[in-house]
């Protein structure tokens, strides 16, 4: 039996993608609809639809490998496959996001912000101490006004509320 999945990982994407499809069109068929019904359309037609293309998709690459189809091996990038992943990089990511996420609540997107665009940069290589905080905060500033301003979304604001 393991000789014959051999080759074949795709199959394991297409059951991901059955369960995710199941799990899709369950929560869509149980959503109500008599408080958000206006018009032919509700809200269960984007999940429905969703999740019925999540099927297709799903039997339509499982039907793919079935017939000897694979995946085209990466060979579009000048990147070394033998090398080994920088975990350094991803863990520093990794703690900005989660600096940003711990500090939120606390400081307000504006700052947390701030901190996760900043320590993204540093984490990607960027070392200009002067540059980089600045353009982070700038960014992070832009990221709350056009959410929580324009597009009605609201972010803490934190100490800088009063600001903004």
């Amino acid at each position: 039996m393991t000789t014959w999945l051999k080759g074949r990982s795709e199959l394991g994407v297409s059951v991901v993608l059955v369960v995710l499809g199941v799990l899709v069109l369950t929560d869509a068929l149980s959503i109500p609809t008599d408080f958000a019904q206006r018009g032919p359309v509700g809200p269960k037609a984007v999940p429905v639809l969703v999740g019925s293309l999540l099927l297709i998709v799903a039997v339509l690459l499982a039907r793919d490998v079935l017939r000897g189809g694979k995946g085209e091996a990466e060979g579009g990038e000048d990147i070394d496959l033998t090398a080994p992943a920088d975990l350094r990089t991803v863990l520093l990511l990794c703690g900005a996001f989660l600096a940003n996420a711990a500090l939120i609540g606390l400081v307000g997107f504006p700052i947390s912000g701030a901190i996760l665009f900043w320590g993204a940069a540093f984490a990607l290589g960027s070392r200009n101490l002067v540059r980089d905080p600045l353009i982070a905060a700038g960014m992070s500033i832009v990221t709350f006004l056009i959410f929580n301003n324009l597009l009605g979304v609201p972010l803490p604001g934190g100490p800088l509320m009063e600001v903004f």
